[in-house]
């Protein structure tokens, strides 16, 4: 990457966001992708290359109605390049693909998207976000789950946090800790979902969801889009504000593309791909202001952590406990809110306040002089990791 120079982010935007809003996924998206035109000083005309992950999908209600397709036709879009990755390092895909796109020449400006209808598509007989759900037949290693009701991520992911509170001695509340820090975040940004206050004494009430995770433990379906600019070196230098340079990439993967057989359990895909990123680059850990971390269930937060390299294998919950990722923390992670109490946007969104700090946009929990970002999206066995700077 260094000889090409390197890609860079001129533009986030996000939809106004929120739960039921009866809004069709392309006003979200237009609305998004309008905001981060506006931010990076380009307009529709500038943009030559399109991606998204993962592409337009029927197999779970409002999960991914928008493929490049109806996206380059509703904005009037002209683009040299285009990508839909269904299959690849996690929801950071698409925004990886773009920047190996931009240097080899085959664009100039991406807009990488996320749109999603969840919260919408959600009714009384329909759950959203369990794939395969009501299918006749059900392939792959899905079959083996079906069986015994494992369809929702949140009995994988409560596994895996079961094998490791048992390994490394975390309870529920340091995971606790994830989700009210979250949550305290939450209160200081009016775009989140979610604006009244988490107590511990409210975390540990609520109904447990998949054992040991609880309701404040899953993230929140929402409706909304998010959009990533992705432009050249050359490119980025003539845009509004500062280009944030992808310093490095991760997206290595060493063991089955299942959630139940990692040799082990207490690791997820984030540890190969955190690794792969950190052979990329002169840069460090301690080099890190600012943390997107993906949040699906607050379990992968430790383990992200623990991936990157900001904490011993094992040693997340002292590191949580230490104060180190909430408000005010050393690592401060996903202070917009996060997926737990901002909603979710598959990482996306992750990316998006990561950059707003960077730019020193985010109001009123802006990081003080954040210049270095890391963020992580995906859980289980997918995974992408991106570090990001702005000079």
């Amino acid at each position: 990457m260094s000889a090409l120079g390197k890609a860079a982010i001129t533009g986030v935007g996000m939809s106004d966001i929120g739960r039921n809003t009866g809004r069709p996924a392309i006003i979200h998206l237009a609305e998004a992708a309008d905001r981060a035109l506006a931010r990076a000083g380009l307009t529709r005309a500038d943009i030559d290359g399109i991606a998204t992950y993962p592409g337009k999908a029927e197999n779970s209600p409002g999960m991914s109605p928008l493929g490049t397709g109806e996206v380059r036709n509703a904005l009037g879009l002209q683009t040299r390049w285009h990508s839909a990755v269904p299959d690849g390092p996690a929801q950071m895909a698409p925004i990886m693909v773009a920047a190996m796109a931009v240097l080899t020449g085959q664009a100039r400006h991406v807009m990488c998207f996320r749109a999603l209808t969840e919260s919408s598509s959600q009714t009384a007989g329909r759950r959203a976000s369990i794939a395969g759900a009501g299918k006749a037949q059900i392939g792959g290693w899905m079959g083996w789950l079906a069986p015994v009701g494992a369809l929702s991520a949140s009995n994988w992911a409560g596994w895996m946090a079961t094998r490791y509170f048992h390994e490394f001695g975390m309870t529920r509340e340091h995971l606790g800790m994830v989700a009210t820090g979250e949550r305290r975040f939450a209160l200081m940004n009016p775009a989140a979902v979610m604006q009244k206050p988490l107590t511990m004494d409210d975390y540990l009430a609520a109904r447990t969801i998949s054992s040991p995770l609880g309701l404040f433990d899953c993230d929140i379906p929402i409706d909304g889009a998010a959009v990533v600019i992705v432009s050249a070196p050359d490119a980025a230098r003539n845009c509004r504000l500062a280009p944030l340079e992808i310093e490095a990439m991760g997206s290595a993967l060493r063991s089955q593309e299942t959630w139940d057989q990692r040799a082990d359990l207490t690791t997820m895909g984030a540890h190969d791909a955190g690794a792969d990123m950190w052979c990329r680059t002169s840069l460090g850990p301690r080099d890190v202001d600012v943390l997107g971390l993906y949040d699906g269930f607050s379990i992968f937060v430790p383990m992200w952590l623990e991936a990157l390299g900001f904490c011993g294998h094992g040693e997340a919950k002292d590191f949580i406990a230490e104060g180190n990722i909430g408000p005010g923390g050393r690592f401060p992670v996903n202070t917009g809110g996060g997926q737990l109490s901002g909603g979710r946007l598959h990482g996306f969104g992750l990316l998006y306040e990561v950059c707003l700090q960077l730019w020193g946009e985010a109001g009123a929990r802006q990081v003080a002089n954040a210049r270095t970002g890391v963020c992580g999206m995906g859980g289980g066995f997918i995974a992408g990791s991106m570090l990001i700077r702005r000079d």
